[in-house]
């Protein structure tokens, strides 16, 4: 059997079962009395009201804590600027708030909000007009910044309105400097009362009369429930629980009325009452509450036990496959799923396990393939560690006796030419072991940048009049724009002069004569905000193909046909071990900074050219030594 009809046929099957008894309990049963379901209808919608209150004190508090919480609000109201706090206050009323108020630590009012029916907020700010709140008068003398919001219901004394109000502090350096009020009208709030409950809503204040109510004033109803005894407000009011009262008669109707208290978190604010019509429930066969209660609960049982032996069908077999894709993913490719179905799952499963055996012989491949690698990377670093050890020596010799026969056939021109060429050429050896030794220190770790102040401007002018001879040789315009505004940054001078080095020397080899070098700099911040200075080098060259930007900065990297190179390290297209841009990469690193190229493609006709950034830490050895 297929997956699909073992999920499709038990629950077509479970579905016809309920729906024929859902059918049955409709047209046959009632759970209850007549009475008994309008009460429980009363109390419900009396629950209701009760968990609506509490939501709407939810967004009162939330509104009320981001206007306290607004940064300069606490330092506003200190200082009596009213103009500052209606800037800071107005933004955050939001629109869910009808009416927003602002007082000082004395009580006086310093913003006061309406919003009207069309959505227009109104100012009506009457200024240093002392609070009519009981709450806020409270909450200023106790000056408690970890004060509870606190709440009541009071009149309005510019619209004339009764409002649901809250109170919270605003606070600065741990003392209470005013005070945030939340209103929402009973005009808006009833309404929403009434729909949300189902039934009509009447709230009555502590004499017992009626402040609000989703009556209509002229209905004969109204006039009935305009008003309560005050012992009556009294025993509800004390009382934790909504209660039934007495039936009434009104337009020939019956109502049933339950009432409970008005209350919010620990504040008991009135009390409020629900009528229902008792035609609000319709009248039905009556049948026993125990055969509805068991033939539901037969039901119950058999979705339970149907869904359960399906679920083990479809969830086994999937539970096998996630505990072998886990196993996998944690690098045990020896793992099988050993599912032996011949539904889609078991297709599915066998498909996975031949997929793990392919995985895992290409894994053994490569790991092979790798271990040889990483053995012929270290062969070759250990030669080129040794070869360019052994070779200094004997440079350095070469060298000596040079200068000593340069020295001694001061009067020989012939003698003085070839003893300048094996010098340049005993230097330009020793730079390339100087290359290869650093490669191989950057390689194992052991590149060591010793922290000082750099003025980068300094290090990239000591570059420029390196090459200053090859530059005018060449006719290359070497152009340095911003360098002199850069701060002085902590690095490793002798490490900067060779990261400069090599990235401008890389510019003059690939730019062709009558070309031009420009180098810019300015400060930009890293994505957690640190401080850093970027060093562009712009080379109008002859670009750098877009798959090849990261492979540059690869050891023995070369630019086109190594053997159409020309010699010399600063003739265009000049011959190199390709190590120039490793080491910059290696320097950078040492320093905690990023270098990278950006290049439209590679073109020796059009010229378009390279950019290389450098971007390095301004103070990134003193952050760590802190």
């Amino acid at each position: 059997m297929s997956i699909r009809f073992k999920v499709i046929l038990p629950y077509l099957l479970l579905t016809l079962i309920v729906a024929a008894t859902g059918a049955y309990i409709v047209t046959r049963l009632v759970s209850n009395s007549l009475q008994d379901r309008l009460k429980n209808q009363l109390i419900e919608a009396g629950r209701v009201v009760s968990d609506m209150m509490v939501q709407q004190e939810i967004k009162h508090v939330g509104v009320a804590r981001s206007i306290a919480y607004t940064v300069g609000l606490g330092e506003a109201l200190s200082a009596g600027e009213d103009d500052k706090v209606s800037h800071l206050v107005a933004p955050a009323m939001g629109s869910e708030v009808e009416s927003v108020w602002v007082f000082n630590d004395q009580g006086h009012e310093s913003i006061h909000l309406i919003r009207q029916s069309n959505g227009s907020i109104s100012n009506v700010t009457r200024p240093r007009h002392v609070s009519a709140f009981s709450i806020v008068d409270q909450l200023l003398k106790e000056n408690n910044p970890d004060s509870p919001p606190k709440r009541t219901l009071a009149i309005d004394p510019v619209d004339g309105r009764y409002y649901y109000f809250t109170t919270l502090p605003v606070i600065l350096d741990d003392h209470v400097v005013g005070a945030v009020v939340i209103g929402t009208s009973l005009n808006v709030l009833m309404p929403y009362l009434k729909s949300t409950s189902l039934a009509d809503v009447i709230l009555y204040d502590e004499n017992g009369h009626a402040i609000a109510s989703t009556l209509a004033s002229q209905n004969d109803l109204y006039q009935r429930t305009i008003s309560i005894p005050v012992e009556r407000y009294q025993s509800i009011i004390n009382n934790d629980k909504v209660v039934q009262g007495a039936n009434i008669e009104a337009a020939a109707r019956s109502y049933s009325i339950a009432s409970g208290p008005f209350r919010v978190s620990n504040d008991r604010l009135a009390v409020f009452s629900v009528l229902l019509s008792s035609d609000f429930v319709a009248s039905t066969e009556y049948m026993s509450r125990w055969n509805y209660v068991i033939l539901y609960g037969i039901a119950m049982i058999g979705v339970i036990l149907i869904g359960y032996f399906v679920s083990r069908l479809i969830i086994t077999p999937l539970m096998k496959l996630v505990r072998t894709s886990r196993a996998i993913a944690n690098g045990d490719l020896t793992k099988r799923t050993e599912i032996k179905s011949k539904d889609e799952i078991g297709m599915l499963a066998n498909t996975f396990d031949e997929m793990t055996n392919h995985l895992q012989q290409r894994t053994l491949e490569l790991e092979k393939t790798n271990k040889i690698l990483e053995q012929m990377d270290s062969a070759k670093m250990r030669f080129i560690q040794i070869a360019a050890h052994e070779l200094r020596t004997p440079l350095t010799l070469v060298q000596g006796y040079a200068q000593m026969v340069e020295f001694k056939a001061k009067e020989n021109n012939e003698y003085i030419n070839y003893t300048s060429g094996i010098l340049e050429g005993t230097s330009r050896m020793v730079e390339v072991i100087d290359n290869m030794l650093d490669v191989s220190r950057i390689d194992n770790n052991l590149l060591e940048a010793l922290p000082s102040e750099v003025q980068l401007d300094q290090i990239i002018e000591k570059v420029r009049l390196t090459f200053e001879s090859a530059l005018e040789e060449r006719r290359l315009s070497f152009i340095a724009e911003t360098l002199q505004s850069l701060p002085v940054i902590i690095g490793d001078k002798g490490l900067l002069y060779k990261l400069f080095y090599h990235v401008i020397v890389n510019a003059i080899k690939y730019t062709p004569d009558g070309g031009c070098i420009t180098v810019s700099g300015h400060v930009v911040a890293d994505d957690s905000g640190v401080p850093q200075v970027e060093i562009a080098v712009k080379d109008t060259g002859i670009g750098v193909d877009p798959q090849n930007h990261e492979l540059v900065f690869e050891k023995f990297y070369q630019t086109g046909e190594v053997l159409l190179h020309s010699s010399g390290k600063t003739k265009f297209k000049g011959g190199g071990p390709g190590l120039g841009l490793a080491i910059a990469r290696g320097i950078v690193n040492a320093h905690h900074g990023r270098i990278w190229l950006e290049s439209p493609g590679f073109d020796e006709t059009i010229f378009p050219g390279t950019t290389v950034f450098v971007r390095l830490p301004i103070n990134g050895y003193s952050n760590e030594r802190n």
